[in-house]
């Protein structure tokens, strides 16, 4: 069991009540969604475990994305992760797996991997890392009538996307943040949230990101 605050618990606890009621348009999912499919009730649950385990274990980074994939946080409720990643657990730094009380939900069919989480937690375990993830629009934009589809969120999304990231940023006050990409980087800005932008790690940018990452992981070592 995690251990955390009561204020701790009120802020997820208000955030996932959030989450679960926010209207999205027709052609993005809200994956958390109260009268959705019974999936969401797992992935409310694994954002709620990922969360606390975040909290307790005192990340060094928030790190920023621009919207969850069809692949990764669409399925699974938690940013920068896969099915595969979930489960398996990532030994170290020990987060996620399914001994931690991780699950996938019962309808999403096969498992599947993703990339970008791929390519994060692989940088992140090189830098010898913990961070906690989020989404500049926490749920998943795609393609009118094709929800195995990824699209760039619109500028409507990201301002609709801005409340949960003030409430992310708030419980992880203190935390540095990283903008990962240029959608996250803007909806930070229009937040007024301090931080440093890295090269999402998609369309060939696992190199770019990854540098991006060693700079920033450089400069808290030195406590800049």
């Amino acid at each position: 069991m995690v251990k955390l605050t009561q204020q701790q618990h009120i802020a997820i606890d208000a955030l996932l009540h959030a989450l679960a009621h926010a209207p999205v348009p027709a052609d993005a999912t809200n994956q958390y969604a109260a009268e959705g499919p019974p999936g969401n009730t797992t992935r409310r649950a694994n954002l709620r475990l990922a969360l606390g385990y975040a909290l307790a274990a005192q990340p060094a980074l928030l790190l920023v994305a621009e919207a969850p994939g069809y692949l990764g946080a669409r399925r699974t409720g938690v940013p920068f992760t896969s099915e595969r990643l979930l489960l398996e657990g990532i030994e170290p730094p020990g987060v996620f797996g399914a001994t931690r009380g991780f699950a996938v939900a019962p309808d999403c069919g096969q498992m599947a991997g993703e990339q970008t989480a791929t390519v994060v937690w692989r940088t992140l375990r090189e830098l010898g890392v913990r961070a906690v993830g989020w989404n500049a629009y926490p749920f998943h934009p795609h393609r009118m009538d094709m929800p195995n589809t990824n699209r760039t969120p619109r500028t409507t999304e990201v301002r609709a996307g801005q409340p949960f990231l003030a409430q992310i940023c708030t419980l992880f006050v203190g935390v540095p943040v990283v903008a990962v990409g240029n959608v996250a980087d803007k909806a930070l800005t229009l937040l007024a949230v301090p931080h440093r932008k890295v090269r999402h790690p998609a369309q060939g940018g696992a190199r770019q990101f990854a540098e991006g990452m060693q700079e920033i992981v450089g400069m808290l070592d030195d406590g800049h």
